[in-house]
């Protein structure tokens, strides 16, 4: 098992990783929208998603500016998100667009270079290259 998933109440569901070595255990929290009948407590799991995308590509942007000594202040990622409809209620996720916002004395020479970098993120590459998804029921043993 890599993810626990557990149901703490409400409409919250959390994701529950064993710690590594001596790292505390790590919770992501979820939670619906209070006109879902959630608390708001926290973010819907699809907006998790969707942010693993953009943390993921910054992640190696941020790696790939240290490695070069380039400041990372006043940088930032703008995501946003395009939906189409295929149906009556139906719509999907049809684009998603990373903007890397660099300050006025970013050196332009790697302008290109964090594009690159962007383009590497795992969660990209594993929405690209689509897994397969198996779902099962397990009885529990006690």
């Amino acid at each position: 098992m890599d993810i626990l998933i557990t149901f703490p109440g409400g409409k919250r569901v959390n994701a529950e990783f064993a710690p590594v070595g001596d790292a505390a255990p790590m919770v992501i929290a979820t939670d619906q929208p209070v006109k879902y009948g959630g608390d708001g407590s926290a973010p819907e799991p699809f907006k998790h998603f969707l942010a693993s995308i953009g943390t993921c590509a910054g992640i190696f942007i941020l790696s790939f500016c240290q490695k070069n000594s380039i400041p990372t202040e006043g940088m930032t990622l703008e995501q946003s998100h395009e939906y189409t409809t295929e149906g009556p209620g139906k719509s999907r996720l049809a684009k998603i667009t990373i903007d890397i916002k660099v300050p006025p004395d970013f050196p332009e020479k790697y302008y290109d270079a964090v594009v690159r970098v962007a383009e590497q993120c795992a969660v990209k590459k594993a929405i690209m290259d689509q897994p397969q998804f198996e779902v099962k029921t397990v009885v529990a043993r006690s």
